[in-house]
């Protein structure tokens, strides 16, 4: 059995290469890899990127130019794990830049379309509470919230 990590392929319609580029830029802890392009055997135009490898956080990536077939949508998402609001802010500000779009409790879309989750990384913790009313009253917070605002989410687990 192998024992190497897995590796997230996604699939664009001729954006893989801006994709990859948008996510290197993105995120602070990450190195570009290999990309395969056709050549005049096709059967896309020689010299388009087949597959664009990346690397973020330590996650492989394959970005493949498959075509229009399929597209993405909330059924997968990426959580991005964030320390302080700073944080939130940033990868936040950055994915929805240029056509992204804010969802409801700390989802959102890129402008390609794939769906992410900023997350506090104390809010599992608080919404986990085994003091059910601390824990509803930080669900009902959240709920109300598209990008997470760690002040009021602390603010109703303590009933302020």
């Amino acid at each position: 059995m192998t024992s190497e990590a897995f590796t997230t392929c996604l699939w664009f319609d001729g954006r893989a290469e801006e994709a990859a580029d948008h996510y290197l830029s993105v995120f602070k802890n990450s190195e570009p890899g290999r990309v395969t392009r056709y050549t005049e055997a096709g059967p896309g135009p020689a010299g388009t990127a087949i597959t664009v490898d990346f690397t973020l956080n330590g996650q492989h990536f394959l970005a493949l130019n498959g075509g229009p077939e399929f597209t993405f949508n909330e059924s997968v998402s990426f959580q991005i794990h964030c320390a302080d609001q700073d944080e939130v802010d940033y990868y936040w500000d950055r994915l929805t830049q240029d056509g992204g779009r804010p969802g409801q409790c700390g989802w959102l879309k890129d402008r390609f379309g794939v769906s992410w989750q900023v997350v506090p990384t104390e809010l599992p913790g608080l919404l986990a509470d085994p003091d059910h009313e601390k824990a509803a009253r930080t669900t009902r917070a959240l709920f109300a919230m598209t990008k997470p605002d760690i002040g009021a989410l602390r603010a109703a687990y303590a009933g302020e």
